[in-house]
């Protein structure tokens, strides 16, 4: 009878312990993460993503990465599903506009709140700018990543960090430039004109196609020198985006839709995917 007591003991001790284990995903044997951020821009932060609510501003329940809306099935609520533990433990700490010199703040964000995972989805306003001659230079890029995830991995280096690459923005312009109301918003409003000017010529585009090229090219450089980070080899960039997905308050973000398809997307790509 005492050693039946013991051993019940003993199992009793091994479940809590386990119970206290962020599950593994079957497939990889990583830990699902009991806590995650995201870092980005305005695509991160739900920006325009309906007219209802999110009108010229953010609306971070429908992020691809920290959406915690039923709308969209974002990787949080992905998490969520098999690793209860993660609920309310999920922070946005992207900003509208920002730019890669602006990850490190981000990033300094989420290792203070002491995340397992961080989502990084940064680069589209370094080639969004006025024009292509003041895009963000690549060296410049590179380096401001390569300072920002070296500075996180080194204050979480049991963190895990997934990089998306970059939306295809010729992608875009190929599918609204004839659109009459997509032009007028992205005059009107001066939204990246370095690809979405009607002036441009195909010369002025390819320069933002080869810029984006070597953005993508660095950040998966960048990324592959950390074990823990994980980058989504192009399937972010190689997303075909339909008019449905696109917002119609500005015919750039992501819409609801959009943000689903994301989602789903890098997920695919993910550790977990």
């Amino acid at each position: 009878m005492t050693m039946r007591r013991a051993l019940l003991g003993l199992l009793a001790v091994v479940s809590l312990l386990l119970g206290l284990t962020a599950p593994a995903h079957a497939a990889t044997g990583v830990p699902l993460p009991s806590s995650m951020a995201s870092t980005g821009d305005s695509i991160t932060r739900g920006f325009d993503a309906t007219a209802s609510g999110c009108f010229l501003s953010d609306c971070p329940q429908y992020s691809w990465s920290t959406g915690t809306d039923r709308k969209v099935k974002s990787q949080y609520r992905s998490i969520l599903a098999a690793n209860p533990a993660i609920s309310g433990h999920v922070y946005n700490d992207a900003k509208t506009g920002a730019k890669m010199v602006d990850l490190s703040g981000q990033l300094s964000a989420a290792a203070s709140q002491g995340v397992d995972y961080v989502t990084i989805l940064m680069g589209a306003n370094d080639l969004c700018t006025s024009s292509a001659a003041t895009m963000t230079s690549v060296s410049t890029f590179t380096s401001q990543f390569d300072t920002a995830l070296a500075a996180y991995v080194a204050a979480r280096p049991g963190s895990r960090v997934f990089v998306s690459s970059i939306p295809n923005i010729y992608q875009l312009w190929s599918l609204l430039h004839t659109n009459f109301s997509a032009q007028a918003t992205w005059s009107s409003f001066g939204i990246c004109q370095s690809m979405l000017s009607a002036r441009n010529t195909a010369a002025d585009r390819q320069k933002v196609v080869d810029q984006e090229t070597a953005f993508n090219s660095a950040l998966a450089s960048v990324c592959s020198k950390y074990t823990n980070c994980r980058w989504d080899n192009n399937a972010t960039f190689n997303t075909a985006f339909t008019t449905s997905d696109v917002s119609t308050v500005d015919y750039f973000h992501p819409s609801i839709a959009g943000q689903n398809k994301l989602a789903a997307e890098t997920w695919a790509a993910s550790y977990w995917g």
